[in-house]
C-alpha cells in the first residue's frame, strides 16, 4: 500500500476510480465545500441527508455513486461535532473508513482532507493544548503555519494502517470480510498546502503505525504460541532487524542475580521466565534530552492468578497480560527506525503465572532484587512483583536516569477509568508532565491518581518489609505505592488494564489488543513531551 499527497483539493486527484472518503461533521452540514461535493455528486449528499442516511454521526458511513467526483464511489463518513475532533477521534475516523471497505473489491482510496484541516484551524481541539485529552496544561507553543495539514496527514496515515489490521488474520482459516487490498491511498489537501512537508510526515507515521500494528498482532498471540522464551526469540529477531542490541537473561541468571520477586511468579510454570533487554545507541550514552530512558513492561504470557486462582469465566483473555512488555519492545523498535542510534532501553519481564507444586504460596516471603523483603499475600497481584525487579535491573544494570513502566496491572483501573482512559502515577512532577504531553501528542488519554502515602499502612505485615496486596481499600493507589518502592529516579507508571484490549468490536477496530501505550512511549522517547514555546 502506497500513500500519495495531492495539494489541489478534489482537482488534485490523480485519476478517477476507487472510493473517495468524505468527512462530514454533525454540526457543519451546510458548508461551501459540502455544497461543492453535492453538486459534483449529482445531489447524492443532499438526497442522503433528506432521508436521514447522512447526519454526521461519528463513524456513521454511507456508500453512494460519486457522480463527476474523482472516484467511482463516495464514502460519506461522520466525524461527529467539530468541537470534539481531537487526535484520537481523527485517527479512529480514518480507521473506520478503511474498515467500512472490508470485504469489498477496492484498490484505490482517496481521502478529502479539506474539511478536517478546516476544522483543526477552527474549533476542533486537536492542535490545542487539550488535543489529546490527557491530563495537564499542554504545549503552549503557537502551531506552525502548516501544522494543521501535517497533523491531519499523520493521523490519517496512522488510522488507515491501523484500520487495515484484522485480528483474525493468522488465527481464522477463513475471513468473511477481509480488509480491502488497497494499492494506493491518496490524501487530498487543499491548494496552498506544503506537499513536501506532508509527504515527509507520511514516512514517520507509517513507522509508528507499523509498530502499533505489530504490538497488536504480537499481543494477540495465544499463550501456547507466545511462551516467555518464544517471545524472547521473536524479540531477538526484531532487534536484529532494526539495529537494536538484545540480551536475554535466563531463569538461572535471574536466580543468581537475586530477582526473587520475578522468580517467585514464574517458578510455577514449566515454561521458565526470562528478562528481555533491548538497547539502542552506544552503551551508557544519553539521549539528546540528557536521559537514559528505560521502558519497563509487564509480560505475563498467561495469568491464571497462580494459587490465588482466577475465576474460569473470561480467563482466556489473560493471554493479553503481556501487552505492556510487547508495547515497550515495539516502542524501542519504532524509535530505532525513526532515529537510528538514539539511546533507548526496553526491559520486558516475561513469565507465566501458573498453579503447580512449585508455585509460590500466599504467605511466602521473598527477597527483591533491591534487597527488600516482600510477603506475597496474593499470587494474583503478580505484575507489580515482576515489574519491581525489572525496574531495579534497569536502574542498576542500565544506569537508567528515567523509568516508565507499562502494564495491564489492575482490574480496578478498568473499573475506575473504563476502556478509553488509562491510569498513571509517578514520583516526579516534571517527568509526569512530559508523559502527559507526549500522550496528547500521540492521541492517547491518561489520567493520574495520587500516591497518597497514608495508604502505605495497608501494605504493612509483621513478617516482611511490606506485602504485595492487602485490603480492597485504595487498591489502585497501593499498586502504585508498591512500585514506587523500586524507583529512585524519575519514574512513571502506566496502568493500561482498561485500554490495552477491546472486549467488543468497534467501527474503527476489532476485538483484541489496541497497541495501547506504544505511540505515547515513542513520543516520550523522541521528545514529544518537551514543551516548545514560540
Amino acid at each position: 500500500m502506497r500513500f500519495q499527497i495531492s495539494t489541489n483539493g478534489l482537482n488534485g486527484a490523480t485519476g478517477k476510480g476507487g472510493v473517495l472518503a468524505l468527512p462530514i461533521f454533525s454540526d457543519e452540514l451546510e458548508t461551501a465545500h459540502l455544497h461543492q461535493i453535492n453538486a459534483k455528486s449529482a445531489g447524492v449528499v443532499a438526497s442522503l441527508r433528506a432521508i436521514g442516511e447522512v447526519k454526521g454521526t461519528l463513524y456513521g458511513a454511507a456508500l453512494a455513486p460519486a457522480g463527476t467526483l474523482p472516484a467511482e464511489h463516495l464514502l460519506i463518513t461522520g466525524a461527529g461535532p467539530v468541537a470534539e475532533l481531537d487526535r484520537q477521534v481523527l485517527r479512529r475516523w480514518a480507521s473506520a473508513v478503511v474498515r467500512r471497505l472490508a470485504g469489498r473489491t477496492v484498490t484505490r482510496l482517496a481521502i478529502d482532507a479539506t474539511p478536517l484541516i478546516a476544522a483543526l484551524r477552527g474549533k476542533a481541539p486537536a492542535l490545542r493544548a487539550d488535543g489529546g485529552a490527557s491530563f495537564g496544561a499542554g504545549n503552549s507553543s503557537t502551531p506552525a503555519k502548516n501544522a494543521a495539514e501535517i497533523l491531519v496527514v499523520e493521523l490519517l496515515v496512522r488510522g488507515v494502517i491501523e484500520g487495515m489490521f484484522h485480528e483474525g488474520i493468522g488465527g481464522k482459516s477463513t475471513i468473511s470480510a477481509a480488509p480491502a487490498k488497497l494499492d494506493l491511498v491518496e490524501i487530498l489537501l487543499p491548494a496552498g498546502c506544503d506537499g513536501a512537508a506532508a509527504q515527509a510526515a507520511v514516512r514517520r507515521s507509517e513507522i509508528i503505525a507499523d509498530g502499533t500494528v505489530r504490538t497488536r498482532r504480537w499481543s494477540n498471540l495465544p499463550a501456547n504460541e507466545a511462551t516467555p522464551l518464544a517471545v524472547a526469540e521473536a524479540a531477538r529477531d526484531r532487534a536484529r532487524a532494526v539495529g537494536l542490541r538484545a540480551r536475554i537473561i535466563s531463569a538461572s541468571e535471574l536466580t543468581r542475580m537475586g530477582a526473587g520477586m520475578l522468580m517467585a511468579v514464574g517458578r510455577g510454570s514449566d515454561n521458565p521466565p526470562c528478562l528481555i533487554v533491548l538497547s539502542g545507541g552506544a552503551p551508557g550514552a544519553k539521549d539528546p534530552l540528557g536521559r537514559r530512558l528505560a521502558m519497563v513492561g509487564k509480560g505475563v504470557c498467561f495469568d491464571t492468578g497462580g494459587i490465588s486462582i482466577k475465576p474460569a469465566d473470561g480467563m482466556e483473555e489473560m493471554k493479553m497480560d503481556k501487552n505492556g512488555a510487547i508495547a515497550v519492545m515495539e516502542a524501542a523498535a519504532t524509535i530505532a527506525q525513526l532515529d537510528p542510534g538514539r539511546p533507548i532501553h526496553a526491559v520486558a519481564a516475561m513469565v507465566e503465572n501458573m498453579p503447580g507444586s512449585h508455585s509460590t504460596r500466599p504467605g511466602d516471603v521473598v527477597t527483591a532484587l533491591n534487597g527488600k523483603r516482600v510477603e506475597i499475600t496474593n499470587t494474583d497481584a503478580e505484575g507489580r512483583l515482576i515489574l519491581g525487579d525489572a525496574m531495579t535491573f534497569a536502574e542498576r544494570e542500565l544506569k537508567a536516569t528515567h523509568l516508565v513502566d507499562v502494564s495491564t496491572l489492575t482490574g480496578i483501573a478498568y473499573a475506575a477509568y473504563g476502556g478509553e482512559v488509562a491510569a498513571d502515577c509517578g514520583n516526579d512532577a516534571a517527568f509526569q508532565d512530559e508523559l502527559h504531553l507526549a500522550a496528547r501528542t500521540a492521541g492517547e488519554v491518561y489520567w493520574p491518581y495520587p500516591l497518597a502515602s497514608a495508604y502505605k499502612k495497608n501494605m504493612d505485615t509483621w513478617s516482611a518489609d511490606f506485602q504485595n496486596s492487602g485490603t480492597r481499600e485504595a487498591s489502585l493507589i497501593r499498586s502504585g505505592l508498591f512500585l514506587k518502592e523500586f524507583a529512585t529516579v524519575p519514574w512513571m507508571h502506566l496502568d493500561i488494564a482498561g485500554t490495552a484490549y477491546r472486549r467488543t468490536a468497534a467501527p474503527f477496530a476489532g476485538r483484541g489488543s489496541t497497541g495501547a501505550a506504544h505511540p505515547t512511549l515513542v513520543e516520550l522517547a523522541m521528545g514529544g513531551g518537551v514543551r516548545r514555546r514560540a
